[in-house]
């Protein structure tokens, strides 16, 4: 189970403009904002970030500045395969060990998409034992032995939000290496991937 909400993607007209700063084209700009606030790319500035994208990660350095900020629900196990993006990505993480004990553990916590009836049973029995560790640590502060048994016995299937702020580039990154992966969470990130503006253009570079 992966969930994508909240997507920006910012500072497109910078990034065209900084593309430009080598020749010091400027003058041929022509791009503008539509009555929404979106920034288009005129035919001369799209034409230029396509050659540019294309022409590899030392040409294309203005992807860099491209920024998208999403809020991210994923489960623990496609997070630790997410953490491999570190350069130029930042993301900000709900806590487990502050928020951990704060609401009743319930299934729809957990990504169970895939269990069959015998997983399903196992996770039920464990978010039973889950939420009675919760409780007792609710009752008694003072003893942190439940809340060390909900730290430690918490499945990695366990979903997480993060905000995550990112750059074309590292999409570029993500979307090339993860698109054939056999987990379905990557799947339905390179989907929305593909969905962001220009990505055709300046993310599916090698199509």
């Amino acid at each position: 189970m992966i969930k994508i909400e909240r997507a920006s993607v910012m500072n497109l007209e910078n990034a065209i403009r900084g593309a430009r700063n080598p020749m010091n084209s400027w003058a041929k700009m022509d791009s503008t904002y539509d009555e929404n606030g979106n920034y288009v790319l005129g035919p001369n500035d799209l034409d230029l970030a396509c050659r540019l994208a294309k022409a590899g990660s030392d040409h294309r350095k203005f992807l860099r500045q491209i920024f998208v900020s999403v809020d991210i629900t994923a489960p623990l196990y496609w997070w630790k395969e997410f953490d491999t993006y570190k350069v130029g990505t930042v993301a900000n993480s709900c806590s487990t060990m502050h928020k951990i004990h704060t609401k009743p553990f319930e299934r729809d916590d957990f990504s169970h998409d895939r269990l069959d009836e015998g997983g399903l049973a196992a996770l039920d029995a464990l978010i039973a034992y889950l939420e009675s560790e919760r409780l007792k640590f609710n009752a008694c502060k003072e003893d942190r032995a439940p809340w060390h048994n909900m730290i430690q016995l918490l499945p990695s299937s366990f979903n997480q939000m993060r905000t995550v702020t990112l750059n074309y580039e590292n999409l570029i990154n993500i979307y090339y290496a993860r698109r054939t992966h056999k987990l379905a969470e990557w799947h339905t990130l390179c989907d929305w991937i593909r969905s962001l503006p220009y990505a055709e253009n300046l993310i599916c570079v090698k199509e």
